[in-house]
Formats: C-alpha cells, structure tokens, sequence
C-alpha cells in the first residue's frame, strides 16, 4: 500500500478507535471501556453466579475434568496425524518452530478438520461462549499449540485482543479464548500462566506494524508486545497465575488477558486447542494498523 494513503488511512480509522496501539513512540496505559461479563447471571446460567463472578474479576476461569478420557484419546489421535503430516509438508496455515522443523501451531483447525470442528460447535462451549459475550457467536481463531518435551518454545507476554484489534480490526473486547488441555499441565512443562485482573486495563504497545508481520510474529513475536514498565505494573497488581491441570479440563481467558507460557525443557509434552469465539455483534472491521487483513486462517471475517 502506498505510505500516504495508508497514513491517511490510519487517521481515519483512529478517529473512531478506542483502543489506539502501535502508533506512538511510547507505550500507554488506557481503561477498558468494555463490559467483561455480557449477560445478567440467572439460574439458567451455564456457569455459576460463583463462577461468573470470579471470571469477570480476574479475566480467566478453570473449569476441571471438562471433558472425559474417550474425548480426549479421539483428539489426541488427530494432533499425532497432523503433527506427523506437517512435519513433512508446508501448509500456509501451518507454523513451525524458529529454528527447526517442529510444529509449533495448527490453524483454522475448526475448518480443516472434522472432529475438531465438532469440538468448536460443542453444545456446552457454545452456550457458555453465548453467555459469557451475550449474544451469538462464531469462531474467530483457533489453532492447536504443540509444546514438545525438551524443545517447545515459549510464547512470550501478549494481549491477544492487542493484536486482533491492531491487524485483524476487531473493535471491541468482546471475544475470549477456550483452551483445551489435551494433556497434563505441569509447573515443568511450560503451562499458560496469566496476570489476574490485566484484562481491565489496555497496554498501548509502541513500534509501526511492518506488511505481512503475521509470516514471522506467530513464530517469534516482535510487535504489539508490552513493554516490560507495564508488564511490572500488571504483576505488582495481580500477581502472576501458572495454570496447571489434568488433561481435560478448561481455561476461559477474556481476549485482553495478559498471558504467556514459559519453553518447556521437560520431557512431558503439553498440546492444547485453542478455541476463540467472538460476538457475532462484534465481527471484524478494517485493520487499525492500515494494512491489509491478515489471512482467513488466522482471523475469520464471516
């Protein structure tokens, strides 16, 4: 795109964006201005008012022993297929490892796989992801993320929303992620940890998004991370949570929860789904950064 129209192009979009981010020289701490929890609690609820209300707390929630063993070995034989096919073939919609051939992530695992988009359209998830963001929803993302023994890398410190809003022009915090662990989560093995509490504030991240940033930064991410001033503030607050677990079980995070998972040099593997349901009243708009959207796979515009 030609520099000039896409500065123009950005001056448009922010005139109307709440959440500005990559655009000045120094980061910034901006208040959410989003409800977190979309629906009134009632009895009908599918998570308890308990539940319902440590969620909108803390931006994150685990639901135990979610899903039985005989889902999971089902699952569990559709990463081993496509971990053994990718490691062989390219795929767009397949990211490797820095610096090897390992998978790192699988996207668009809802369009290109059937049992897991059965998993995506599960009645139980539907109806606490319609609850949670108050109306229909669809998926926006999702991906597998496979965390080898001895050689899975870390995900550094991130807001997802950060980056949904900048290069995929999602307007508001109306989305979350459903991760799915398909195997145990231990203190060793490099598990999601999350600052409590993060979601109600928005880091404003610094640096102008380079075109096509998405080829490298799903590998090693180098734009819309936090700065570390603010990544202190975050943890001074709300402390920092390490979610460890059975296989099976759950973890709701809101979109603007600043998370990360440390490498795993264990021998233990962990994998997880990824499952992101947004508002179908919250659908994508033109990306903030001025850029062309990034790929179907990645970001969902239906």
């Amino acid at each position: 795109m030609n520099p000039i129209a896409n500065e123009e192009k950005m001056v448009k979009q922010g005139a109307k964006d709440k959440y500005p981010s990559r655009v000045k020289d120094k980061p910034a701490v901006l208040k959410r201005k989003d409800a977190v929890l979309y629906s009134e609690w009632s009895e009908q609820s599918p998570l308890s008012r308990e539940q319902s209300d440590f969620y909108e707390k803390n931006g994150f929630l685990v639901l135990d022993s979610f899903f039985s063993e005989k889902d999971l070995s089902e699952w569990r034989s559709e990463l081993k297929k496509l971990n053994d096919v990718y490691r062989e073939e390219e795929a767009e919609h397949v990211i490797l490892e820095p610096e090897s051939r390992e998978v790192r992530s699988v996207f668009a695992v809802h369009d290109n796989n059937e049992r897991l988009k059965q998993l995506a359209a599960h009645p139980r998830l539907v109806a606490i992801a319609n609850y949670l963001l108050g109306s229909d929803t669809y998926i926006h993302q999702s991906r597998i993320n496979f965390k080898p023994g001895f050689t899975g890398k870390e995900f550094y410190w991130h807001s997802d929303f950060e980056t949904w809003h900048v290069e995929d022009g999602m307007p508001s915090m109306r989305a979350f992620s459903c991760s799915i662990s398909l195997t145990d989560n231990f203190q060793h093995n490099g598990p999601l940890m999350v600052i409590p509490g993060s979601h109600t504030k928005f880091i404003s991240c610094v640096g102008r998004t380079p075109d096509n940033h998405f080829k490298q930064s799903l590998r090693r991410q180098e734009y819309g991370v936090p700065d570390p001033d603010s990544l202190e503030m975050l943890s001074k607050e709300g402390g920092i949570h390490t979610i460890t677990g059975k296989a099976g079980s759950i973890v709701l995070f809101d979109c603007n929860t600043m998370h990360g998972s440390n490498s795993n040099i264990s021998p233990d593997p962990r994998s997880n789904v990824f499952l992101v349901y947004n508002s179908k009243e919250n659908k994508l708009q033109e990306p903030y950064s001025g850029q062309k959207p990034r790929p179907r796979y990645i970001a969902s515009r239906e």
